[in-house]
């Protein structure tokens, strides 16, 4: 069988749906919609899908912010919420609403998603907290990581990663080599998460890239300020990762950037994959 999984960073899904996020949902009606910084409880979020989907959500604790979920025209078995014993419990406020996963029922056999929203931080001397947060989101997320990889069954882990992993994955790479989303010791993750050890043990695979080639972008994220949408001036920093099961299914991966900067509805444009199972 043959499906479309999305991902995108709505920045807030009722500013999202008021700015057109529905018009694009009803167009390109992915089987498996991943989303991240939701900013809303379950309730809000469920008014906007029909009966025909299921809606697993993880809100964080801290009102207004971050937030994750899966939205599926397939049955969930399973869901997991959070990093801690895959459930909230325990976990720091700042964690809260940044990883869910759903096993999903499919004509070909299981299927697990993530949907996943990395700590974006700020590496100055009066917010360093926020980069200590996120390398320790970031453990968390490599321990879960490893684990995942080993499954049988495709695996995807879709989201805002908040890192651009190589120079050709962000358009300035020049002028961010100190910004927080570009650091060595924040891309050394993605490596290690991307490169084939030599012992042969399963790893993931970056799906947008390995489709798209090695080629400047595309883009996911562009400032709303000045010209940076308009010239192509971004970040890819939204992804889909995938196990060896999930790499094998890929058809193709693409960046549903909108056509111009006045039908934008958040500063992130989906990740789109197709994947046959």
């Amino acid at each position: 069988m043959e499906l479309s999984i999305a991902t995108v960073n709505v920045n807030g899904i009722r500013a999202a749906f008021r700015k057109g996020f529905g018009d694009w949902l009803v167009e390109r009606q992915p089987d498996i919609l991943l989303l991240q910084e939701s900013r809303a409880e379950h309730e809000i979020i469920k008014e906007f899908f029909d009966n025909s989907f299921q809606v697993a959500t993880n809100p964080s604790v801290i009102k207004g912010r971050a937030g994750v979920a899966i939205i599926s025209k397939l049955p969930f078995t399973e869901i997991r919420t959070g990093l801690s014993g895959y459930d909230d419990a325990g976990e720091p406020p700042v964690d809260s609403g940044r990883w869910i996963e759903a096993d999903i029922a499919t004509d070909s056999g299981p299927l697990t998603v993530v949907s996943a929203y990395f700590h974006s931080a700020t590496n100055t001397p009066e917010l360093a907290h926020t980069m200590t947060a996120k390398y320790a989101h970031l453990d968390k997320i490599e321990t879960r990581l490893n684990e995942l990889v080993h499954l049988p069954h495709p695996v995807i882990v879709g989201g805002d990663y908040n890192i651009a992993h190589h120079n050709r994955d962000l358009a300035n790479w020049k002028g961010n080599k100190n910004s927080a989303g570009f650091l060595p010791e924040e891309r050394e993750y993605l490596t290690r998460w991307f490169t084939v050890p030599d012992d042969a043990r399963p790893t993931w695979t970056d799906l947008g890239r390995a489709h798209s080639g090695e080629v400047d972008g595309p883009y996911t994220w562009w400032s709303w300020r000045g010209q940076a949408f308009t010239n192509d001036r971004g970040w890819r920093i939204d992804y889909q990762a995938g196990n060896p099961a999930a790499a094998k299914a890929m058809r193709s991966v693409f960046v549903d950037r909108q056509p111009t900067y006045e039908q934008r509805y958040s500063d992130h444009a989906p990740v789109i994959g197709t994947f046959s199972f």
